[in-house]
């Protein structure tokens, strides 16, 4: 194993302790918690928007904390559910009077840490008056049940979740709205992804799963969990094809639908790749009759070092759109106007 590390049981505390150094201005950093929130704090009167899960997949979430998106994000250990006290700090912190939405992505360890999160702020005094709604992401459509999830995965239609529904709280938009936004976002949205290696937890020091020299893995989750098949190797056009046909089965769009789409890399694939990957992605798409109205490509969803990427499409409306539009400032997505 070669990692850039010091002790392999220090990895997050010291990778969150960087963040804080790299972004004072804009974070704060509870190292003893793992809890990353705004560095100004909740906004009074708005709906504070919550995420979190297993180190390893950065930017996600920590990473998307700021105006426009998160309040407040906690980190567990490499592929790990946070545990409940992590999750009501991070309520805490992100608490503007307005309740708090927290974004689950679908997997048992974040979904029963949750509820227990959840019955912990219902159940104390000190936090009467904190209202706390879950939506829960699972958007992948590779696999409906495995041993990590009752149902689908959650995984790249996270990042759009966090951003649309970000900017409707910064609208002041109140709770039930969000998270109905947020439950709308997810219905509309696919994902697919492909492995060409596999990852290495530092703690194991062993790559989570092999495949051979001409092998690739399509459907993989995030975490290196299995995926549909086990397939050679085989041009960036088919493999294209093999992620957003089921993709767009299992979505259905209608022609002439506007799109947002997101081409992400999970770790360990060169940008160039990205790139040519997401030529033969809106190719597909147009031919489809689509219409691509917003594009995102880069590392949002990692999963280590793993070399591979995902297809995320969302089917937006004007709505989407715009939210997707507003500004954003954090470490790992910035615009404006």
């Amino acid at each position: 194993m070669k990692k850039l590390i010091n002790d392999p049981a220090d990895v997050v505390v010291e990778s969150l302790a960087g963040m804080a150094a790299a972004h004072p201005d804009r974070l704060a950093v509870d190292l003893g918690l793992r809890v990353v929130s705004r560095r100004e704090g909740a906004t009074p009167g708005k709906v504070g928007l919550v995420a979190g899960g297993g180190a390893g997949h950065e930017p996600l979430h920590a990473g998307y904390v700021g105006r426009g998106m998160l309040d407040a994000a906690c980190c567990g250990e490499v592929f790990t559910s946070p545990v409940p006290d992590q999750m009501v700090a991070a309520f805490r912190l992100a608490d503007g009077g307005a309740g708090v939405l927290h974004v689950v992505k679908n997997y048992t360890g974040d979904v029963l840490n949750a509820e227990m999160a959840a019955e912990l702020v219902a159940g104390t005094a000190d936090d009467e008056g904190l209202q706390v709604e879950t939506v829960l992401v699972d958007d992948d459509v590779a696999v409906h049940d495995s041993l990590f999830t009752a149902g689908r995965r959650g995984v790249g239609a996270t990042v759009l979740v966090e951003k649309i529904v970000g900017a409707a709280a910064e609208e002041g938009r109140p709770l039930a709205e969000c998270a109905e936004l947020a439950r709308r976002v997810n219905d509309r949205a696919r994902s697919m992804g492909v492995a060409l290696t596999s990852g290495t937890v530092p703690a194991a020091g062993l790559p989570t799963f092999s495949l051979a020299e001409d092998e690739i893995e399509l459907g993989i989750g995030i975490h290196g969990e299995p995926g549909r098949e086990r397939v050679l190797l085989r041009p960036a056009r088919e493999v294209a094809a093999a992620l957003l046909e089921p993709v767009l089965t299992d979505l259905a769009p209608d022609r002439g639908d506007p799109v947002v789409v997101m081409l992400n890399g999970m770790g360990g694939t060169p940008l160039m790749e990205l790139y040519l990957m997401y030529h033969e992605v809106h190719t597909l798409l147009e031919a489809a009759g689509l219409r691509v109205a917003r594009t995102l490509v880069g590392n949002h969803v990692t999963s280590l070092e793993m070399a591979g990427c995902s297809v995320t499409v969302l089917r937006a409306d004007d709505e989407i759109v715009r939210l997707w539009d507003a500004p954003v400032n954090t470490p790992g997505l910035r615009w404006s106007l």
